[in-house]
């Protein structure tokens, strides 16, 4: 089995952003220790992904990630990503993330993660 390697940069200021993490790190605890996957504030180091030409904004508005190849993955597929790590979710990961289905993933991810970045801006989180 390939080793897989993820690092997921999340915003913990947003409080629906730092629960969800924190409840997926917790089903992936092993990993976790492992050191398969980590999860990081990304306002602790808000220049990690410049060099992908993600700003500080853009992962506070969505999740991004690195994989065990150095590639940057970005929203509904950094949930995938998980969801194929986790036990007993990679049913979700083959649901939302098939080839008919992604491209309404990706959408009402996105959507969903503009209205919460627009709300945590309203309400001063930064």
């Amino acid at each position: 089995m390939p080793t897989h390697h993820l690092t997921v940069w999340y915003n913990t200021r947003c409080p629906v952003c730092d629960a969800g993490i924190d409840w997926q790190r917790n089903k992936l605890l092993a990993l976790v220790r492992a050191g398969t996957v980590e999860f990081k504030d990304i306002n602790e180091q808000p220049d990690a992904l410049a060099n992908f030409g993600a700003s500080l904004d853009d992962i506070r508005r969505r999740l991004h990630a690195t994989d065990e190849s150095g590639r940057l993955v970005v929203g509904a597929d950094v949930a995938i990503a998980l969801w194929r790590l986790t036990p007993g979710e990679g049913w979700l990961a083959t649901l939302f993330g098939n080839r008919v289905a992604l491209p309404v993933t990706r959408f009402v991810y996105d959507r969903f993660a503009d209205l919460l970045f627009a709300w945590n801006k309203w309400c001063g989180r930064w």
